[in-house]
């Protein structure tokens, strides 16, 4: 096989170290897209011209696409021992893109403007232009995608509203209308009720530039609540119907109180074994936290990782490989996306296109990953409580105090900005010191 012959010839070429490990990848991937499982591979300028379109669609820069167009005439060299003379006017052209886009991010750089294109990525200009000038401030603010979708749900929602999507000609009398009849007619929740004002709020306050006079507007009741919590009789009655990745997922949200979404989001450096803890990055508020990593994880999560690690030098050797990275990151260290401590905890099994940049790359997994095998646990569990994964958190809680626990401890591991916030478990804990004998255990 000529893809063999290479990477057996490279290393005892003069080539530079880099180049020696990642030609390789770059050959395999020319070859996986060609369709050449064996003998020599085909290589013309016209074949070349649309591997290279096939990467610059998919977000690759032009320093790699010269790589890329390196390695093939390293393979013409080596393997066909002949000078790849058709593809030299590629390598030209793609040394002066790949120039100019390292003067141009020099230029953002040291002028302090942000790079707007890269940091908004795709947006849609079907949308109507408020829609498209909320999305572009949102991401610039490096808010969340889920924080997005739903302020721009909101935001379709009062354009109906109002019949006009130039929300420019609106003011406070829409707006107190919008969130009364929310309220009143809808019959909403008060933090529903208030996700859409944020939204409003977010628009004419940030995007449009107009500050808003006092809102007297119809409030949805907010009613105490407790949180769901499971006993430990129930939790053992659960885990057993969990296993692989989504046992060691249940380990994390119970045994060290992650809310589930942080449980998709842990990457591998964020997981300290020697410290015994896990590092939450980003979680709710966008703080950061450290919270207890359970030790009988500890087996569990060093098979997790030694598949997240295969997984990896599989994606790196099929040419991509490379993972989102948070605010500016990814333009501030090109190479950080590929290397395995940024990787996922808990990669998807499929590759997707990124919504925001268009990148295909390996995302977590979906909360339907394990929202849905917790599902079917309670109901083969025969639990009746009305539970979802967050109520393991609660538990997580809960179980704490009940143990001896400081209140102020756990309002750490849970990320709690206000003690009172995590007073609420105190109302569900079971006390051993209660005394209270119902009334009817009384009678004869």
């Amino acid at each position: 096989m000529s893809v063999a012959r290479f990477c057996a010839i490279l290393p005892g070429t003069k080539l530079p170290k880099g180049d020696k490990e990642w030609f390789p990848r770059w050959i395999r991937r020319y070859a996986s897209r060609s369709g050449d499982s064996g003998g020599s591979l085909s290589v013309s300028e016209r074949e070349v011209v649309e591997f290279l379109r096939s990467l610059r669609d998919h977000g690759t820069p032009a320093w790699q696409r010269l790589q890329a167009v390196r390695a093939i005439e390293a393979y013409q060299s080596l393997v066909h021992g002949i000078d790849a003379a058709e593809l030299r006017r590629i390598h030209l052209a793609l040394g002066r893109l790949a120039e100019q886009e390292k003067a141009s991010g020099a230029a953002i750089e040291g002028s302090g403007v942000r790079d707007e294109r890269h940091l908004v990525g795709l947006i849609d200009s079907s949308e109507p232009l408020v829609i498209q000038q909320v999305r572009r401030e949102l991401r610039l603010r490096h808010k969340a995608l889920p924080t997005e979708r739903a302020y721009v749900g909101w935001l379709h929602r009062f354009i109906r509203h109002c019949g006009d999507p130039n929300l420019a000609r609106f003011g406070e009398p829409e707006i107190k209308a919008f969130l009364t009849d929310l309220a009143v007619r809808g019959n909403v929740t008060a933090g529903t009720q208030n996700q859409a004002k944020c939204a409003l709020l977010f628009l004419y306050g940030t995007v449009l530039g107009r500050e808003l006079e006092f809102l007297d507007v119809a409030r949805a009741t907010k009613s105490p609540r407790l949180p769901v919590v499971l006993s430990r009789g129930e939790i053992d009655r659960l885990l057993p119907h969990f296993q692989g990745p989504r046992r060691l997922m249940f380990t994390f949200m119970y045994g060290s109180g992650l809310r589930h979404q942080e449980c998709r989001r842990l990457r591998i450096k964020d997981v300290c074994v020697d410290e015994g803890h896990v590092i939450v990055r980003s979680g709710k508020g966008d703080k950061d936290r450290i919270t207890v990593l359970p030790g009988r994880a500890r087996d569990m999560l060093s098979t997790q990782v030694e598949f997240v690690r295969r997984l990896h030098a599989d994606d790196l050797g099929d040419g991509c490989g490379g993972v989102f990275l948070p605010h500016a990151l990814e333009r501030k260290y090109p190479q950080a996306c590929h290397e395995f401590g940024w990787q996922w905890l808990f990669p998807s099994l499929q590759l997707a296109r990124d919504p925001r940049s268009g990148r295909v790359r390996r995302h977590h997994v979906s909360e339907q990953f394990f929202g849905g095998a917790f599902k079917r646990a309670m109901r083969l569990a025969g639990i009746t409580k009305h539970a979802v994964p967050h109520s393991l958190r609660h538990s997580f809680a809960t179980h704490l105090l009940e143990g001896g626990a400081d209140i102020r401890t756990v309002q750490d591991l849970l990320g709690h900005k206000d003690v009172s916030t995590t007073m609420i478990y105190v109302h569900v804990m079971n006390r051993p010191g209660l005394t209270v004998r119902s009334p009817i255990d009384a009678l004869a």
